[in-house]
C-alpha cells in the first residue's frame, strides 16, 4: 500500500524527529515526540519508534528519566539536514511547536512541590518564574497530603492570582503598619 504524505522512508523520519528536538523547547516525553512527528501521513508508529530508538543508540537523542532530549550530536546534523524535509512539513511542525512550547515553558515557570515531614503533616513549595527570573518562592505548611496536593494544583491553574493575592495582602499590611 502507497503511503500519503511527504515523509517516505525511515530517513526521512529521522530527520523529521530531529527537525522537532532541535526546536522543542524542553526535554518531552515519548508519546508527546510521537504525537508531534505524527503531523505528516506518512509517517509510520513502527519505523517512528525504530526510529527515535536508533537516535538514542546513536547519540543523537539523549533519553533521561523517560524524557527525550537533543544532543550536540543531533543539532549539527538537525541544522545540516533540515532544508531537507520537505517546506509544508516543517510549517506543520512549527505550528504544533509552538502550541507545545508555550505550554513547556508554563510548566517551567510554574513549580509546586508536596513534601511529607517526617514529624507529619506536609510541606508545601510553591515558585513562579518569569522571563527575567523568580517572581516569588514560598513553602507552606500542610496538615495532610490531601490538602496540600489540592492547593498545589490551584497554584499550577492560577498561579497570577495567587501571586497577586499575595502582593495585595503584603502591601495593604505595610500600609496598615505605616
Amino acid at each position: 500500500m502507497a503511503r500519503i504524505g511527504f515523509i517516505q522512508n525511515e530517513l526521512d523520519i529521522k530527520l523529521l524527529v530531529l527537525y522537532i528536538m532541535d526546536r522543542v523547547a524542553a526535554p518531552i516525553g515519548f508519546f508527546t515526540l510521537v504525537d508531534m512527528a505524527t503531523c505528516d501521513e506518512g509517517v509510520d508508529y513502527f519505523q517512528l519508534t525504530q526510529a527515535i530508538n536508533h537516535l538514542v543508540e546513536t547519540e543523537h537523542l539523549a533519553l533521561t528519566d523517560e524524557l527525550y532530549a537533543i544532543t550536540e550530536k543531533g543539532r549539527r546534523n538537525s541544522e545540516i539536514c533540515e532544508n531537507s524535509l520537505p517546506f509544508s512539513v516543517r510549517a506543520k511542525c512549527n505550528s504544533r511547536l509552538q502550541e507545545l512550547n508555550a505550554t513547556l515553558r508554563r510548566e517551567a515557570q510554574v513549580q509546586a512541590s508536596v513534601t511529607e515531614r517526617e514529624d507529619g503533616g506536609c510541606t508545601l513549595t510553591l515558585s513562579l518564574d518569569d522571563e527575567s527570573g523568580n517572581l516569588v518562592n514560598l513553602s507552606l505548611f500542610s496538615g495532610s497530603k490531601e490538602q496540600a496536593e489540592r492547593l498545589a494544583e490551584g497554584f499550577r491553574r492560577n498561579p497570577e492570582r495567587v501571586y497577586h493575592s499575595l502582593l495585595s495582602a503584603l502591601k495593604q499590611s505595610a500600609i496598615e503598619e505605616a
